[in-house]
């Protein structure tokens, strides 16, 4: 299936323009907590406001794989920087709406990576909190993910430790309205720079959702970054893969 052409799930046209980067998302976990909309609001910066569900904000730690990432460079011509194509992510983020746009997306607080090279990139490029990490991943005989994260260059101990698995059957595409919708289909994130917020339109299919399980022994990071977690398990959910294409920066306007 040709991505950019199925729009139909999208709340809002795509960007005008070309993308800028293509990346595919593997084994991806959603594990989501609720949190005071008051505490939340407090670490957003100006020109965003919480995104609320069921009366809460939500905090996402979200670990998965990317590889087949291209960058559109000249024209039309797509390069792959080396050490850059395929590497271990691991996100913090919320979800937020913008006060002058009403859009509604994701805003992060931190995204780990085991490529100096993409950090650097991403930062340049995106203005976006990406931090050096040492990633592991491994896939056991059952499937199940072993995955450990451990944030470099920072005196304070950022580390992440958890083992999970999807149930390996997608349940179809979410139905607006629900958690699983407004937790994972984003079409947008933000960003602050330059005293501006800026917003980066992404695209990509519908989440192929799958129930996940999970074994969460170490979580640094919302800590890291000034969020309590509540004393209450995750929401979760799995994905296998998606591709998904990413569009420059720019003012949110």
């Amino acid at each position: 299936m040709d991505v950019l052409s199925s729009v139909e799930h999208r709340p809002y046209v795509l960007p005008a323009g070309q993308w800028r980067m293509a990346q595919r998302w593997n084994d991806l976990l959603f594990a989501h907590w609720p949190i005071a909309v008051e505490a939340m609001a407090r670490l957003l910066p100006a020109g965003l406001e919480v995104d609320i569900f069921d009366g809460w904000a939500w905090v996402g730690v979200v670990p998965f794989w990317m590889d087949r990432v291209r960058t559109r460079a000249l024209g039309q011509r797509c390069v792959t920087v080396p050490s850059t194509g395929k590497f271990c992510e691991l996100n913090l983020r919320t979800y937020v709406r913008s006060r002058v746009t009403g859009l509604r997306g994701v805003y992060f607080f931190s995204l780990d990576a085991a490529s100096a090279l993409a950090v650097a990139g991403a930062r340049a490029l995106f203005h976006l909190p990406y931090f050096p990490a040492s990633m592991r991943r491994e896939i056991s005989a059952d499937g199940s993910i072993e995955y450990r994260s451990r944030r470099l260059l920072t005196r304070e101990s950022v580390r992440f430790e958890a083992n999970y698995r999807g149930s390996g059957e997608v349940a179809g595409p979410s139905v607006d309205g629900t958690l699983e919708y407004f937790l994972t289909e984003r079409y947008c994130l933000f960003t602050p720079h330059g005293g501006k917020v800026l917003v980066g339109h992404i695209h990509h299919l519908p989440w192929p959702l799958e129930r996940a399980e999970a074994e969460i022994r170490v979580n640094e990071l919302p800590a890291a970054h000034g969020i309590t977690l509540p004393e209450r398990a995750p929401v979760l959910h799995f994905a296998r893969e998606l591709h998904v294409y990413i569009w420059s920066l720019r003012e949110d306007l």
